[in-house]
């Protein structure tokens, strides 16, 4: 018998291909889309409601509209400027610790994967699902391993049925993950990995440099249609 999960679902790259792991490997009971205000929230809910209705499984939209209120995330605060382009280095540690903290909301994966857990609990779901990896844990501490395994005991203890935290691509980058997508039939038109609400994904912010470079490496070139800036070199 398949264990139970709750899947917190972005539409990004890595929680969408973590859905169809836990799709394969679990029985899942919910997944979630947090609104927080960020930019990209309408069409995050958008793709995540599609790929959950295609693989009947009920979803659900949390709004924790007060996030976007704490800190200065040029995500929730028009303000401040995104970085994009050539203020974007995706493979230079000391360029991508300032465009981290650019985007960074205080304590996020913190509160999405308490909320995860509650709604977990309550489902007598054994575990949550987030989209997590190696790549960006270098800038992005709550994508680490030590952050996973520190919410899992935490779990232990303020859950009654000790709610499991497990990521299918913890240990992957990019690139890995797009491998792993492709041979679980992620639709990779259907996701959304830009920091922006447009008509497609941009291209330009780090999140889209970052799935571009994977797409490319892993020669899945059909996909650049979906970037407005779709240069591949």
């Amino acid at each position: 018998m398949k264990d139970s999960s709750v899947v917190l679902l972005s539409a990004g790259l890595d929680s969408t291909v973590n859905f169809y792991a836990a799709l394969q490997e679990t029985e899942v009971k919910l997944a979630i889309t947090f609104d927080y205000g960020q930019r990209a929230a309408k069409k995050e809910i958008e793709k995540s409601a599609h790929l959950a209705n295609a693989n009947h499984v009920p979803h659900r939209v949390i709004e924790v509209s007060w996030l976007k209120d704490l800190g200065q995330s040029s995500l929730t605060h028009t303000d401040f400027k995104i970085p994009v382009g050539s203020s974007v280095e995706i493979d230079n540690k000391a360029v991508s610790d300032a465009t981290a903290k650019s985007v960074w909301v205080p304590n996020r994966n913190g509160i999405f994967l308490n909320i995860a857990g509650a709604f977990a609990e309550s489902l007598n779901a054994g575990m949550i699902v987030p989209g997590f990896n190696a790549e960006e844990a270098v800038t992005f501490p709550d994508n680490s391993f030590d952050f996973l395994r520190a919410t899992r005991k935490a779990l232990s203890f303020s859950t009654a049925n000790k709610v499991d935290v497990q990521c299918f691509t913890i240990n992957m980058t990019k690139i890995d993950i797009v491998k792993l997508g492709e041979k679980l039939k992620v639709p990779f038109h259907l996701i959304w990995p830009c920091y922006f609400d447009r008509e497609k994904w941009c291209g330009l912010c780090e999140s889209c440099q970052r799935s571009k470079r994977a797409f490319k490496v892993a020669k899945i070139l059909d996909i650049y249609q979906n970037f407005e800036y779709n240069e591949i070199d």
